[in-house]
């Protein structure tokens, strides 16, 4: 998308679940090497990664191993290759027990105008390979990543592609030098199935066809077959579309970075996918075969009998809880306490473009670049990524909207104005009808969102078949769409934290007319062991409305910070912002609500934020100018405790810096 007339923005997110089961480290190092690669063949120059992950509870046998490896995988990558780490978010469920998902995003930038398209404009362009030497690692790795897991992961090992930075490092230079000096009609990625599946993509985007001549491809192996010539997923390699009077200009900056390069084919004009290895044809068929003419499954589905049960659940009849154990409890739940202890196995700095580090409801970097290409603008540019998977699972089609509020929420808390989303839908086995049916209810969800806050969906990824047996027991993971918003900020040095950072009063504003639930929410699974009910709807006219005014209390420096209300509840999203300052909080609240209902409850469309005595009136007007309401919650103080009255009735006062611990 445009930012300005100045530079142009390129992102997307994709999963690497299965290889990262398999193979943790390096299936999780490959899918961060693989997401930058699918920017750079945009033309854009890499500037920032976040992930997404998901595993089983925290306590299970297997789990911190994989947490261990995949985060330390994604580190491995990014860190080596210079790409900072500025986003992302981590949950444990037991549905993710044995299939965790790994999501990864890449943002590239990009001087206006100057994108590059998989497609080649006419016959005879050449196709040059570009990287690194091709091997046997990854033949049928996307068979693999699209197929369901049983007990035979062993012999999977072999199907894990095999990362390297540092080939990654020089691949980015080398095709930033050759889009500097305009060498290029335009290039692609070799991802799933390879050379076959990156030259048969340009030549269906392109109308035409494409001949390959494998005996030239760069390898590292002896006695490789054509067919795995075809079909290796080894990393770090491009196709790129030149012509001919280009070529020793390509080879040269090739041989400078010290990559393999190699012409490997050329496009015709038949359209028709042919293959040559040492002369003999190999392969031979339709280029629309392969790419356009697959068939379309149209699967059947069907809402299941499970979610009544569900639904069938009344907060009313929970028994009361003593509320300051009830908090240490959610504190010390995984999916709640600070992330800090994987955020800080990735370099978040480099590149010196990030302003807002990990920990805020977004990241916020500067748009510039100092060399190839050089760039430079005053805006800011925000990243948040969600995927409540647990609100998904107990209404699809409110969970996919209440996602997408959320993501869009988070940037226009930081002051951002959200501009665009991807996805990558992670599923389970689409052909199990109830499997199917959250599929199709979470999409239109999400578009009823989508279309009504004005936001379009640019890129994306599916992931289907995270479905796994084990010892007999055949478990799908939770239906969790993975979004990541990008938005932007006018000035990128006129931001709002969410971290408290100056005295000041505390408010809650946004749709506080709705009926607070905990359906869903991590205090009913973490304190009752339960997870049942209905999503909390998300009312889309208040939701946009809230976004307008948080935009609007930054550009007018209303508010010192803001932080929206969702995991934990209320009372979890005041101490998030408390943890980090040198203040207390002394809260004043009076609600109908019973008070773990009004303090857990993660209904949409609030967020709290601070304000500065003297302005307090004038941001009132604005918060009731727009439609919604605002409560008066309390003010930081200089004594490090949080003490909280409830409707006149002191139910917490506890120091904290024992809560942070």
């Amino acid at each position: 998308f445009r930012s300005d007339d100045k530079v142009w923005v390129a992102f997307k997110v994709e999963s690497h679940n299965h290889p990262s089961y398999i193979e943790p480290f390096h299936g999780a190092a490959t899918g961060v090497g693989g997401i930058i690669r699918d920017i750079l063949s945009m033309g854009a120059r890499p500037i920032a990664l976040a992930d997404s992950l998901r595993f089983g509870e925290f306590d299970y046998h297997e789990t911190k191993k994989l947490v261990k490896e995949i985060v330390s995988g994604i580190g491995f990558y990014g860190n080596c290759i210079g790409v900072p780490t500025v986003a992302g978010e981590t949950f444990f469920e037991s549905s993710y027990r044995t299939n965790p998902l790994v999501n990864a995003f890449c943002l590239g930038i990009m001087p206006a105008g100057k994108m590059y398209r998989a497609r080649a404009t006419k016959e005879g362009q050449l196709l040059f390979l570009i990287g690194s030497s091709t091997g046997r690692d990854g033949i049928h790795g996307a068979v693999m990543a699209s197929g369901e897991f049983e007990e035979d992961v062993e012999e999977k090992r072999p199907n894990v592609q095999i990362g390297d930075p540092y080939f990654g490092k020089k691949l980015i230079e080398a095709i930033m030098e050759i889009v500097d000096k305009d060498l290029i009609v335009g290039m692609q990625d070799l991802g799933a199935a390879g050379l076959a599946g990156s030259s048969s993509e340009i030549a269906a985007k392109s109308g035409k066809g494409v001949e390959l001549y494998l005996e030239n491809v760069p390898l590292r192996e002896e006695g490789m077959t054509p067919y795995e010539i075809l079909l290796s997923e080894s990393q770090e390699r491009m196709l790129l579309i030149i012509e001919e009077d280009k070529l020793e200009e390509v080879k040269e900056i090739t041989d400078k970075w010290h990559l393999e390069g190699a012409v490997v084919g050329k496009i015709t004009g038949d359209g028709i996918f042919r293959a040559f290895f040492k002369g003999e044809l190999v392969a031979e068929l339709p280029v629309t075969l392969i790419v356009d003419e697959a068939p379309v499954y149209d699967r059947p589905y069907e809402e299941p009998q499970y979610l009544k049960d569900l639904r069938s659940f009344n907060q009313n009849e929970l028994e009361p809880v003593n509320i300051p154990e009830a908090l240490e409890s959610l504190l010390s739940s995984p999916n709640v306490c600070s992330k800090e202890w994987v955020y800080t196995q990735y370099d978040y700095h480099v590149g010196t473009n990030t302003i807002l580090i990990p920990g805020h409801d977004s990241a916020v970097l500067r748009l510039k670049w100092v060399e190839k290409p050089k760039i430079k603008t005053d805006k800011g540019i925000a990243i948040s990524s969600e995927g409540n998977g647990r609100m998904v699972f107990l209404n699809p089609y409110e969970g996919g909207k209440y996602i997408i509020a959320e993501v869009c929420r988070n940037l226009a808390c930081v002051g951002a104005k959200p501009l665009a989303i991807t996805d990558c839908l992670n599923f389970g086995n689409p052909e199990r009808p109830h499997i199917m049916w959250q599929f199709v209810k979470a999409i239109e969800g999400m578009a009823e969102a989508c279309k009504y806050l004005n936001i379009p969906v640019v890129s994306g990824n599916v992931s289907l078949y995270n479905e796994t047996v084990d010892k007999g027991e055949i478990r799908n993971v939770f239906p969790t769409p993975i979004v990541v918003g990008v938005g932007v900020i006018e000035n990128g040095e006129n931001f709002t934290p969410s971290k408290i950072e100056a005295e000041s009063e505390l408010y809650l504003i946004g749709n506080l007319e709705q009926k607070l639930k905990l359906d869903g929410s991590e205090f009913l699974k973490v304190v009752h062991g339960l997870i049942k009910g209905d999503v909390p709807a998300v009312d889309l006219e208040k939701e946009k409305a809230l976004i307008e005014l948080l935009l609007e209390l930054n550009e007018k420096k209303l508010i010192l910070c803001a932080h929206d209300v969702s995991t934990g509840g209320l009372i979890i999203t005041l101490l998030e912002m408390v943890f980090p300052s040198r203040y207390g909080l002394e809260l004043e609240i009076y609600s109908e609500e019973r008070a773990d209902i009004f303090l857990f409850s993660e209904n949409p469309t609030r967020v709290v934020v601070s304000v500065e005595n003297e302005r307090a009136e004038e941001f009132k007007e604005l918060v009731e100018s727009k439609g919604l309401n605002w409560l008066y919650l309390g003010k930081t103080t200089e004594e490090r405790k949080i003490k909280l009255n409830y409707n006149g009735e002191e139910i917490l006062n506890h120091d904290i810096e024992r809560l942070k611990k």
